[in-house]
């Protein structure tokens, strides 16, 4: 992983916590969209890591780096493991073919970024 991935994901974080705020403040519709992640990744039948390694493939299928950010660290926090992770990176690999291997590509920096804190 050189800087420019490491800028880019440290971009995605500063600009979640940047505008979060306002849009919290600002508008019911994200506010309610906060109030549906909320319920979504509760546990229920599936764990709330299970739910976070579903959302990276998914991630990685739609190809949104932001949301291959978050998830992944959603899913460290919740006691995912490396292989965990890396299993729910080929899931969204195999689910859109040649192109998921370029979105894990910056889900894998993304993994690496966590492991190596500063």
């Amino acid at each position: 992983m050189d800087n420019l991935d490491i800028k880019k994901i440290e971009q995605i974080i500063e600009i979640r916590k940047q505008t979060r705020p306002y849009f919290l403040k600002k508008s019911k519709v994200y506010q309610s969209f906060i109030e549906m992640e909320k319920n979504t990744y509760s546990d229920g039948k599936l764990s709330k890591k299970q739910k976070e390694l579903i959302a990276i493939g998914i991630s990685i299928v739609i190809n949104c780096e932001s949301c291959m950010e978050w998830h992944i660290k959603q899913a460290i926090d919740d006691g995912a493991t490396e292989d965990e992770i890396l299993e729910a990176m080929e899931v969204g690999i195999e689910m859109s073919g040649g192109p998921g291997t370029v979105s894990a590509r910056f889900a894998m920096n993304v993994l690496e970024y966590y492991k190596n804190p500063k």
